[in-house]
């Protein structure tokens, strides 16, 4: 059985002292691949640091919507030029944050229709942050698509089924992360069930999320627990975590393009 770790963070200072043990110990569990996502220009370098140190690591680059008004000059044109390296297999993390107030909405906006742009012009998949703003992102993504067929990922996913069904409408593929574990979120596991297993993707987003009960004993999220994520979809959508496991590794492979 093999998973995939579509999203997490491995440059994080939670990770700074053992991330040769993290990769291992998540190799041990099962997991095939791992992709580490930036959020600014530096962690993104990052990102592509370590997955040119991991032959079973991949990057994704990008600036998160959150710190999209931090931008410098020069910043954007590197992720540019990073986003053609062949350990990248997307751009991201981008989209909107209702949330926090650290990027005006209209920032946001901005670098989101850049990134969209950037992911048409190089022809590797982008992948979204939302949060509290998924009526504006469903917008985005309708704008796009009249550019042509969407290649995107909603990451993490928490929205409700309306946010769901305009979702995969679009084209666009899901990624449960800890949350749906979460005993007191009975209804994004409803939600969770109505993926169609050939659009349905896992992510651990950490060191953040760690799935229950795991995160009773540790506090820090790492790839390795995204088996915990797997085991409760796989109850979700009444199949066994062996066919849940081949349904989304098959995805995150044909998504990503990754070499598994």
């Amino acid at each position: 059985m093999k998973l995939i770790d579509t999203h997490c963070h491995l440059d994080e200072a939670a990770f700074a002292t053992d991330v040769d043990v993290v990769v291992q110990r998540a190799l041990d569990a099962g997991v095939a691949a791992i992709v580490t996502i930036g959020i600014t220009t530096e962690t993104s370098r990052a990102a592509v640091a370590l997955a040119q140190r991991f032959d079973q690591v991949y990057a994704v680059v990008g600036i998160q919507p959150n710190y999209a008004s931090q931008v410098k000059s020069g910043d954007w044109e590197a992720i540019e030029d990073m986003a053609s390296e062949s350990c990248v297999v997307g751009v991201g993390e981008t989209g909107l944050d209702r949330y926090w107030d650290y990027a005006p909405i209209d920032i946001q906006s901005e670098f989101f229709v850049r990134h969209l742009d950037l992911s048409r012009r190089i022809g590797k998949p982008f992948v979204v942050h939302c949060r509290e703003a998924e009526n504006d992102v469903v917008e985005h993504l309708k704008n796009d698509a009249g550019n042509g067929p969407l290649n995107g990922l909603m990451h993490s996913f928490c929205g409700d089924q309306s946010t769901l069904d305009a979702c995969l409408d679009l084209g666009m593929n899901i990624s449960l992360a800890g949350m749906v574990t979460y005993p007191k979120n009975a209804e994004l596991r409803a939600v969770a069930a109505n993926v169609p297993l050939d659009r349905l993707l896992i992510e651990t987003d950490a060191p953040y999320l760690t799935p229950h009960p795991t995160r009773k004993k540790h506090k820090r999220n790492e790839p390795a627990f995204v088996t915990e994520t797997a085991a409760c979809l796989a109850e979700v959508h009444g199949i066994d975590i062996a066919t849940l496991a081949r349904h989304t590794t098959q995805n995150a492979v044909r998504f990503f393009g990754l070499d598994v």
